[in-house]
């Protein structure tokens, strides 16, 4: 089989005789074998409209689950049982224009893993949402964009219509809550090959969208989760949290020796070093455990580095703070926080690629170990 398309259903029985004929007219042209797929799980007598298809059209099959519910699991559940090497998933409530497989097809034969209609490429449409709308979708794709890095150059990270080589998602275990079942492959297949098409979607004349509030709570989590067993994004966390820390543990430390009656200037310095210390701890136990050197050389090597990138972020961003604030004359508050993320990002990219970067840290610490064992001989 060339082709599976995996429509969830859930009392929709008005639409699916006119998504098969659309789908039917847009695929039999491309001269591949193919199969459409509803995952039902309807409460009305939507499963005997689909029987009645399924009679009517050799490629239509359906299962009528009637032991679980939810959009996620039948999505995930129709990906398992499809036939075809490539595997598109689309609503059926007509949202989701069919003529667009074809070319999402021809996508995926120029090599990559997966096709994803967007409404905010060139060419593509949002449909007209009412503002409201609007905003709830912005706010969900920003917050996936941000949270997850393999998002980040994906316009429409959302989206429900989507078309994936059965290859690259075989062999890994799912665990989707809510809607968002792309986002859950993006992640946990380690998806790096994502090809974006411009479409116009269609708005629905009934309904309303399915991003409740409860829905809303479930997608953050969804993210949450995601994070967690994303290496490269829980790493950026992490090292937020630990910095986060450091700024209370400085503060602390800071008004303790003040109401010791010590130097501003010596207090400052002193507590700026013991969140250092702090940080370092943390990061090294947590962020970067997996880099840690065992050897006495290599952890000496590695914590000052991290004193040493700490202070050049510290420099990097007062530098930037007093451009903004001086030069440009930005204002003082967006000025501190546009220096603190660039000291952050600083910190966090050359504490990355530098300071944890194991293979470096052997060369040296073996060099250092070579001198010493020389200068005892």
């Amino acid at each position: 089989m060339d082709i599976s398309v995996i429509i969830p259903t859930f009392n929709e029985g008005n639409n699916v005789q006119t998504i098969t004929n659309r789908l039917s007219k847009a695929l039999q042209p491309t001269g591949k074998s193919f199969e459409i797929l509803f995952m039902d799980d309807s409460t009305d007598n939507t499963p005997e409209i689909l029987d009645q298809l399924s009679q009517d059209a050799s490629f239509v099959r359906y299962i009528h689950r009637t032991n679980k519910r939810g959009l996620a699991t039948a999505v995930i559940d129709g990906l398992k049982d499809a036939e075809g090497e490539i595997l598109v998933v689309m609503d059926a409530d007509l949202q989701h224009p069919p003529e667009l497989i074809p070319t999402m097809i021809d996508k995926l034969n120029e090599g990559f893993q997966m096709v994803i209609p967007s409404r905010f490429v060139p060419g593509g449409s949002d449909g007209g949402l009412n503002l409201y709308r609007k905003f709830v979708s912005w706010t969900a794709r920003m917050i996936a964009r941000l949270a997850l890095k393999r998002l980040r150059k994906i316009t429409d990270p959302t989206s429900g219509f989507f078309a994936v080589k059965k290859s690259a998602i075989q062999g890994n275990i799912y665990h989707p809550i809510g809607w968002k079942i792309m986002i859950e492959l993006i992640v946990r297949a380690n998806i790096t090959s994502v090809a974006e098409i411009p479409y116009q979607f269609q708005s629905r004349d009934l309904g309303s969208s399915k991003m409740s509030g409860s829905e809303q709570v479930r997608y953050l989590i969804h993210l949450g989760r995601l994070v967690m067993i994303s290496e490269e994004d829980r790493k950026f966390f992490s090292f937020c949290a630990i910095g986060l820390s450091g700024v209370i543990v400085n503060l602390a430390i800071y008004k303790v020796m003040l109401l010791l009656n010590s130097p501003v200037v010596i207090a400052f310095i002193l507590s700026s070093i013991v969140s250092m210390i702090s940080n370092y701890l943390l990061n090294s136990t947590l962020t970067w455990k997996s880099r840690v050197m065992h050897q006495t050389s290599g952890r000496i090597i590695q914590f000052f580095r991290y004193l040493l990138v700490s202070t050049a972020g510290l420099a990097i961003s007062s530098g930037f703070l007093s451009f903004l604030f001086y030069i440009l004359h930005v204002h003082p508050m967006l000025s501190g926080i546009l220096g603190i993320v660039t000291g952050v990002i600083w910190n966090y990219v050359v504490n990355d690629k530098w300071t944890f970067s194991t293979h470096r840290l052997i060369k040296t610490a073996k060099t250092m170990e070579t001198v010493t064992n020389d200068g005892q001989k």
